[in-house]
């Protein structure tokens, strides 16, 4: 059984020489990524859409990593970001994934990530699912919100309580 279409890597093969039409690329961000908020909830959100799709995709015929893996080449069409920004939804889906199983991730980029990934590949598929399903859970409750980054652009002076005194 191979992976679905969609999701095959097409890093081997040479860009089209014609033009494409379709839906125009997303946009990147506005200025450094880390610092736009839309852009960082858009990359919130790919991470979320791509763990959505590693626990529907997974199966036995099919390693963990390679599902992770060919993210990058459809961020533009499948997470909605820029096929630049691929692998960091790549990354955060597998720090997510590797923090679920109770292993230290630390880095998204380090090699405790690539170690955990490889353990995790040795269970049988549907605990993998489950990790990848607590990974989704857990990424959507602890993600800070948008409301969370534009408060702290702009912080308030500290105010005393009410009805306290000196």
């Amino acid at each position: 059984m191979s992976p679905p279409r969609w999701f095959q890597s097409n890093r081997r093969s040479p860009p089209p020489t014609t033009a494409v039409h379709g839906p125009p690329a997303p946009s990147g961000p506005n200025g450094f990524w880390i610092t736009d908020p839309d852009f960082r909830d858009r990359l919130y959100s790919a991470t979320l859409t791509l763990l959505d799709i590693v626990e529907d995709c997974l199966n036995d015929d099919f390693p963990l990593t390679e599902f992770l893996n060919g993210a990058r080449d459809h961020a533009e069409h499948m997470l909605g970001v820029p096929s630049t920004y691929g692998i960091l939804v790549e990354a955060e889906a597998a720090a997510q994934i590797v923090q679920a199983a109770g292993l230290e991730a630390g880095s998204p980029f380090g090699l405790a990530i690539a170690q955990g990934l490889a353990g995790i590949e040795q269970l049988p598929v549907e605990q993998q699912q489950q990790l990848v399903r607590a990974a989704a859970r857990h990424y959507a409750i602890t993600a800070p919100s948008r409301s969370v980054s534009v408060q702290a652009a702009s912080p308030q002076p500290l105010r005393p309580a009410p009805g306290r005194s000196r």
